[in-house]
């Protein structure tokens, strides 16, 4: 399995996103970027809360039986499936070394990647990209990325017994990217903060002159609000989730007007939580590249629909601050409801940038 940067590649791919909350698959199809893209197919089915824990695969069968359901309910054609991985098995770090073609790094990888991975290389799966070479320097700076093969392991053994072809593996931070740059003109001066809220992980990719800049992935998300929930009114996860839901803009706002103060004051300790955990993260890039200064932060992901977190967050942090649609360079169809694509679409980054490998351009 490899991993790879956004890139757009001409087989056909359903993008899989298997969350901790819940199996989103995706099929997109266009003729050229410019003109927008076709969504052929689109499917959500609802996980176990306890199936995937901080990244773990607890339940498999469950996982299993919820791609089963998505791709059924979608009705999704294909066969061969993109899905992502992230969190703490998960490493991605930019470094510099000294100038040597693809063919030499490919040989030194694993030798190179030693240096810079808290795990043992034999138990990782390595890829690396070169961002950047300076002859004159001599040096050149790749993104180097590994992934637990236990992790990967997992993720194949899932998608193959629900009877489809894992042929790509990529980063969740990569696929929102990916997501992003599908969906919206590039400011190549710009230094863009991606930031994918999702129920258990919170993905954190910042692009500058296209490229990622720093990533990282912090263990916290969406879930949280569902359990302080539950703790305040001493109910079950279930019913939490089902009040999380209704209180966010975009499924039904008239549930917000019942909803107790103990509610809303337990969602805006766990926004200013989740605003701070990622804040601190932007914080030390800031720190460790002075020439660099985040310009914007699109958010993405379940967690980001959350009533009045954007506002929250642009107030914390004093940067302009906005929600990506991975839907807005979507050609019109009447194969899908708009308010249902509408409540969906903060949801589908990851998936619909997986799928993004795939189509013609």
């Amino acid at each position: 399995m490899k991993f790879s940067l956004p890139s757009f590649g001409k087989a056909s791919l359903v993008g899989l996103d298997i969350g901790s909350s819940s199996v989103k698959a995706v099929e997109i199809a266009t003729k050229s970027r410019d003109k927008g893209f076709e969504l052929r197919s689109l499917g959500q089915a609802p996980l176990a809360s306890e199936a995937i824990v901080q990244g773990a695969f607890l339940n498999s069968s469950a996982i299993v039986d919820a791609i089963r359901e998505a791709v059924d309910e979608g009705k999704v054609s294909g066969n061969d499936v993109a899905a992502s991985v992230s969190g703490h098995s998960v490493i991605v770090k930019r470094v510099n070394l000294p100038q040597m073609s693809r063919e030499e790094l490919e040989d030194q990888i694993q030798w190179e990647a030693e240096q810079y991975i808290p795990f043992d290389v034999n138990e990782v799966n390595l890829d690396f990209q070169i961002l950047d070479s300076n002859e004159e320097e001599g040096d050149m700076d790749v993104l180097l990325v590994a992934a637990k093969k236990d992790l990967i392991d997992d993720y194949v053994q899932v998608i193959t017994e629900a009877g489809l072809n894992p042929v790509a593996i990529d980063i969740a931070g990569f696929a929102v990217q990916n997501a992003y740059e599908l969906n919206y003109e590039q400011d190549p001066e710009a230094v863009t903060a991606l930031v994918n809220i999702g129920a258990q992980v919170v993905n954190i990719n910042v692009l500058r002159h296209g490229v990622p800049a720093f990533t990282r992935d912090i263990m916290t998300g969406g879930a949280q609000y569902t359990e302080e929930i539950q703790k305040a009114l001493s109910i079950s996860f279930e019913e939490a989730e089902r009040i999380k839901v209704g209180a966010t803009p975009g499924y039904d706002d008239q549930v917000q007007d019942v909803i107790p103060q103990e509610v809303e004051q337990a969602m805006r300790s766990v926004s200013d939580t989740v605003i701070g955990e990622i804040s601190r993260s932007l914080d030390f890039f800031g720190a460790t590249s002075v020439d660099a200064r985040i310009t914007k932060v699109v958010l993405s992901g379940g967690g980001s629909k959350i009533s009045g977190f954007a506002n929250a967050f642009a107030e914390r942090t004093g940067l302009e601050t906005s929600s990506m649609n991975p839907l807005a360079h979507m050609l019109p169809s009447k194969k899908f409801e708009a308010a249902y694509l509408e409540a969906m679409a903060p949801l589908m980054a990851v998936a619909i940038g997986l799928a993004a490998r795939g189509i013609d351009g």
